[in-house]
């Protein structure tokens, strides 16, 4: 039996990966067998290119990589950035004063635009995993240099509280993705996983109808609906899991092998 799918769209955190940040010998043989059944594999990441190249460089990943929650289409194999988008810095800078006039003040951090993009962090956010950052403390800093994202954490808000606060004060000017445990981003209004992954699609002549998509958090909604098929982890969100074809097992226990392991009969 042939592939039925010409594009493998994966998230990378919670999905592909494994909780030890690492990419199982199963699900790397099932990712190469659908490749050798035709279909392209693009990783789609909320993570902006300096915080993805060493985990696509580990894979020996060749191709195109979604990254920055859509913001930025990256050839691995050249190391090149081939499309980015930029935060306009002045309406997220209206985005975050109504934000903070409805929950008060937020810890932030931002990812800075391009290939070698620092992320800054402020004074309270945690950053999650050892994912190498640059501290500050004088806010003009962060307004300095384009920015592709914005992170806002709360002292006493869940993340779900938090985007929904955001999304009811500032959607009008930002997009508001939750990504992860701790992560929720204020991105160029519009965008989003799907964005970026068309983008990477139409490069390769692909469309949605030839694509099955992996992940695990809200901010896999809009690539599950641009999708011909959308598989949710075990693990993942039930705001995700709502809007999924099927569920998988989780990403320790080689939930995308599972899945291509049967579609490849």
């Amino acid at each position: 039996m042939s592939f039925p799918y010409k594009l493998v769209a994966t998230d990378l955190d919670g999905t592909l990966l494994r909780t030890d940040d690492s990419v199982s010998r199963r699900t790397r043989d099932a990712l190469a067998a659908a490749t050798a059944a035709g279909a392209a594999h693009i990783v789609v990441t909320g993570r902006a290119v300096p915080w993805t190249r060493h985990i696509l460089d580990d894979l020996g990943y060749q191709g195109l990589a979604v990254c920055g929650q859509g913001a930025q289409v990256y050839h691995a194999g050249e190391h090149r950035l081939l499309t980015s988008v930029t935060l306009d810095r002045q309406l997220a800078g209206v985005a975050l004063a109504k934000i903070e006039a409805e929950v008060g003040p937020l810890f932030l951090a931002a990812s800075r635009d391009g290939l070698d993009g620092e992320v800054l962090v402020g004074p309270g956010y945690a950053v999650t995993g050892s994912l190498p950052s640059t501290p500050f403390t004088d806010a003009s800093d962060l307004w300095s240099a384009p920015l592709n994202k914005i992170y806002i954490q709360h002292p006493e808000l869940s993340d779900d509280e938090l985007a929904d606060a955001a999304r009811r004060s500032a959607g009008g000017f930002v997009t508001v993705a939750m990504a992860g445990a701790g992560i929720v981003e204020l991105l160029p209004l519009g965008l989003s996983k799907a964005t970026g992954l068309s983008l990477a699609a139409r490069r390769l002549g692909l469309k949605a109808a030839d694509t099955i998509a992996f992940g695990d958090m809200p901010n896999d909604v809009p690539m599950f609906g641009w999708a011909a098929h959308g598989v949710a982890m075990a693990n993942a969100h039930a705001e995700l899991k709502a809007v999924a074809d099927e569920v998988t097992a989780s990403n320790d226990e080689d939930g995308i092998a599972v899945v291509l392991e049967r579609l490849l009969g």
